[in-house]
């Protein structure tokens, strides 16, 4: 009885740090993406645009991934639509109006594109995050949109019943 007791109290602290872990900033983590990008140069053809954002989501529960990588794609979603718009997501989300990954982390932009209003359901979902994350490391390392949404495409849909109804990205020139 005793030992249920010690077990059933270090479940409920771990969760509680896990829920107070989740709810505090990541000062750090914001900083090393801004290291890593300094000391390589990225092409020019693929840097970030400046667009203003809001705080990254913090919903209240625990995140699907690291807090870092969450964040991560977050913010390689407010910066990059136009390679997220082209990804589908295979979570099921379409049932929700997802159209692509790019509106499982943002909800709503204005006319210049800042991010307004993220969507909260990206934080918690793993497949969300695990697509957005893939597509940002290959961009990263230089593909494109079609090269992006193929590689995509040929990890997620055989392990996929359901796909957002994304529409493919124009040709390559």
């Amino acid at each position: 009885m005793q030992r249920l007791l010690v077990f059933t109290i270090a479940a409920v602290l771990g969760t509680g740090a896990g829920y107070v872990l989740a709810q505090t900033p990541a000062k750090k983590a914001a900083a090393q993406p801004a290291k890593a990008a300094a000391t390589t140069p990225a092409p020019a053809a693929q840097e970030a645009p400046k667009i203003s954002m809001p705080p990254i989501p913090n919903p209240g529960f625990t995140p699907a991934r690291p807090l870092d990588q969450v964040r991560a794609v977050y913010e390689f979603a407010a910066l990059h639509p136009e390679i997220l718009k082209w990804v589908p997501c295979f979570c099921g989300c379409e049932a929700d109006g997802h159209t692509d990954n790019d509106t499982c982390f943002v909800k709503r932009r204005d006319a210049k594109g800042n991010v307004v209003e993220w969507e909260p359901h990206g934080f918690g979902c793993q497949v969300c995050i695990d697509v957005g994350r893939e597509a940002m490391m290959m961009y990263r390392s230089g593909a494109d949109p079609v090269a992006i949404r193929a590689a995509i495409e040929r990890n997620w849909t055989p392990k996929a019943q359901r796909k957002t109804p994304t529409p493919m990205p124009p040709p390559r020139k």
